[in-house]
């Protein structure tokens, strides 16, 4: 499984805003964006570059890219498969991207950053309608019950994360088995989606 092993807080600082990539660090002072808020690099904090219509749309688009944890091509193609789609092309990649199982873990707050549930789905600790499923970008759909293995479900750092985590989960999924499980209610809304990403940019960036 291909995936993103470098330092997070260097995306945040890349893209000159909090990603949340760290869960709790983000939200401390130990944050490295706190104290150095300039691009990493050693022209970082000299660096000035003209703004362009072609820059922000890249941007966008890394932006999003690394709030979900997608590679380039694995991101492409949901764009591709998007914009197949009847209705709005960015608003059918924000739905597809929150239907990822992994982001689902992390919207059931067994996580708290995306990277935390996707380690939990890569080790085997979610399953899918009674169903063990490993693979982060797996597509739940509407109806499907999502569920911490009965193995982890006792597991401090999990129980920690429930108990502590102050984000409401979304309005699209339905809490159950006290927070052990989550049924995907419908498909999200745009205005139920909290990632601040401007999607017209991304479509605007693969449309030439």
């Amino acid at each position: 499984m291909a995936r993103y092993t470098g330092p997070a807080c260097r995306l945040c600082r890349r893209e000159k805003v909090k990603l949340f990539l760290k869960g709790p660090k983000c939200e401390s002072t130990a944050c490295p964006f706190e104290k150095r808020p300039y691009p990493p690099g050693e022209h970082g904090r000299d660096r000035t570059r003209q703004g362009s219509e072609y820059l922000a749309q890249l941007r966008e688009k890394q932006k999003a890219r690394r709030i979900y944890g997608v590679l380039e091509r694995q991101f492409r193609n949901l764009y591709q498969e998007a914009s197949r789609q009847s209705g709005i092309t960015g608003e059918n990649l924000l739905r597809m991207l929150e239907l990822r199982l992994d982001n689902i873990a992390f919207r059931a707050l067994w996580g708290t950053s995306r990277n935390q549930a996707r380690q939990l789905v890569s080790h085997g600790h979610v399953t899918v309608n009674g169903r063990r499923v490993t693979i982060p970008s797996y597509r739940v759909r509407v109806g499907d019950v999502v569920a911490l293995a009965g193995s982890v479900r006792d597991n401090i750092t999990v129980r920690h994360n429930l108990d502590t985590i102050d984000r409401p989960p979304p309005g699209w999924l339905e809490v159950e088995q006290e927070g052990n499980a989550v049924r995907v209610r419908a498909v999200p809304e745009r205005e139920q989606i909290d990632t601040q990403v401007r999607e017209q940019l991304i479509v605007e960036l693969y449309s030439k």
